[in-house]
């Protein structure tokens, strides 16, 4: 699979540690991401994300992540900051679940009711302890 990724934010982060968390999340899910070829990953700011949130989920505000079924995920940076921040993770680790729950996104998990959330976060959390020494 291939793994693009696009910064469009000045901040610095580590590529490398991204396409390993996608490749392996990937591998982890392989049956739910097979037919998928691409995956663009793109940081970015909270305007762009805001913008993009509003356009396409109708809500005008600032998140964390967006996926969308043609295989990219958009991940605001100061917005990763901001979270890891206020729970005492590293933006890496942070990024690192941002990244997993994007393509959890792509590979059709939902959690748009309370019971998908949980199922979505549980399936998320065993993926992350897979990754934990990337």
């Amino acid at each position: 699979m291939k793994i693009e990724i696009n910064k469009l934010s000045p901040e610095k982060v580590d590529m490398g540690f991204l396409k390993r968390v996608a490749s392996k999340t990937c591998k982890v899910l392989s049956r739910a991401c097979r037919g998928k070829k691409e995956i663009s990953i793109v940081l970015v700011d909270d305007a762009k994300i805001k913008s993009l949130n509003k356009k396409y989920l109708k809500k005008n505000r600032v998140t964390d992540v967006l996926a969308f079924d043609y295989g990219e995920i958009i991940i605001c940076l100061p917005q990763a900051r901001r979270q890891a921040k206020t729970l005492g993770n590293s933006l890496k680790k942070e990024l690192g679940i941002l990244l997993v729950h994007g393509i959890l996104h792509l590979a059709g998990y939902n959690d748009e009711t309370k019971q998908d959330f949980i199922t979505m976060n549980k399936i998320q959390d065993k993926i992350l302890l897979k990754l934990k020494n990337i």
